[in-house]
């Protein structure tokens, strides 16, 4: 059965982006030798469970508030779900979709990064209702 082995971020302003993750999930950018708009993004230790994935210099035009996310929406897990949408917003971008309870497997949140894009996150806690 087919995996998802990579992920793209889109984004305008490339070293903006780059530093909304670099502040907000910790994340390493490392610039494609030869391609001067294309970044590689490492999410962590080749060890860990999870994928690595790469950042672009958007083609289009960015999303539109209100409309509905034409795309994979990618969602990360962290330890402390409200620290990280903390730190997102204080990075420059917004609350998509405030804190949920998913009963059983723990809360979920969905921001904004400073191009647009949406970002899932997760905080584990099977008591979560």
């Amino acid at each position: 059965m087919p995996r998802v082995v990579h992920f793209e971020i889109h984004a305008e302003q490339p070293q903006r982006a780059i530093k909304f993750y670099q502040t907000v999930l910790g994340w390493t950018f490392h610039q494609w030798p030869g391609l001067s708009e294309y970044w590689l993004v490492t999410t962590g230790p080749k060890e860990q469970p999870g994928i690595d994935g790469g950042l672009i210099l958007r083609r289009g035009p960015p999303p539109v508030d209100g409309q509905a996310v034409n795309a994979f929406v990618c969602t990360v897990e962290v330890a402390n779900l409200d620290d990280a949408v903390s730190a997102a917003v204080d990075a420059g971008g917004s609350i998509a979709v405030a804190k949920v309870a998913v009963p059983g497997v723990g809360w979920l949140a969905y921001v904004k990064d400073t191009e647009g894009n949406i970002l899932g996150m997760m905080q584990t806690d099977s008591a979560a209702a």
